[in-house]
């Protein structure tokens, strides 16, 4: 992350001016400031930041997010949820939250490969805030249980393991364009395309569901996820709005192109706010 804030500041020698790492635009395909991003999303209970896994441009970014949503909080204190930490690893990550011990969270906790020069920083920067981090996901070997047998699986849990999930049986929108595409994905897998949906929707049913504990305990939250998992209003914003209708929900995403300063037009209305990417940047790894 800071190889990118470098490059950020300095560009790339004669080629600068041509070369830029992001733009941000609203749904509409205009361009915004980040400020005015800011001043937009912070007036929400719930904000979703859409990002690419491998992308440090968005980890940047959403540290920044991050920082300045405590710059503007007057209410409630801030909640910061995380697609990378499963709901069995809450324990691990209280852990670290008390201990500060990132070797004893590593020894305990599967991490993704990019998590200390990626998501730590977000981690660290909200434990010093006083924020409250929380993990969200399901536990993987669930969604690809579902993935394999379908969630009449899930049925045949003990009680005590289904507490790594969203509330059984959960609520299923087969018409939503995010899982018509995975259907059709599946299908082209040689899977049950409905399966595949139905693995992704038990990932955004839990997300979602576990920040609306959060909003219902008086929390604001801001929540790291991979962009599908929100692109168009869906998946986990879609759940959010099922376990706590009402809820206010700003999003913002995060897409790919060679050209940072016009949206293309399947990118409009994808969330709140879209960051534009160059394409050409490179990635974590």
């Amino acid at each position: 992350m800071k190889y990118l804030v470098i490059c950020l500041l300095i560009g790339f020698g004669s080629h600068a001016q041509d070369l830029e790492a992001f733009r941000i635009f609203d749904a509409k395909g205009k361009e915004v400031s980040f400020g005015k991003m800011m001043d937009n999303v912070s007036q929400n209970q719930v904000v979703l930041f859409g990002e690419f896994h491998d992308n440090p441009i968005s980890h940047w970014l959403e540290l920044n997010v991050l920082m300045e949503l405590n710059k503007h909080a007057k209410g409630p204190k801030l909640a910061v949820g995380f697609e990378m930490f499963e709901l069995h690893q809450a324990k691990a990550l209280n852990d670290y939250i008390r201990n500060k011990s990132y070797k004893a969270l590593k020894d305990s906790t599967e991490l993704w490969v990019n998590f200390k020069t990626d998501y730590k920083p977000v981690l660290d920067s909200a434990i010093a805030q006083g924020n409250i981090p929380f993990a969200a996901n399901v536990t993987r070997k669930y969604a690809s249980l579902v993935f394999k047998k379908g969630l009449a699986a899930l049925d045949t849990l003990p009680e005590d393991q289904k507490r790594w999930m969203a509330p059984l049986p959960f609520p299923f929108d087969s018409t939503l364009t995010q899982y018509v595409e995975l259907i059709e994905m599946g299908k082209e897998m040689h899977a049950s395309g409905i399966n595949f949906a139905y693995a992704q929707a038990i990932k955004d049913a839990t997300m979602g569901y576990s920040i609306t504990q959060h909003v219902k305990a008086g929390k604001n939250v801001y929540f790291l996820n991979g962009a599908f998992h929100s692109d168009f209003h869906q998946g986990i914003m879609w759940y959010v709005q099922q376990y706590a209708p009402g809820t206010s929900v700003g999003t913002i995403t995060t897409v790919s192109q060679k050209e940072v300063r016009k949206l293309r037009k399947e990118h409009l209305n994808r969330a709140d706010f879209i960051v534009v990417v160059n394409e050409t940047m490179l990635s974590t790894h």
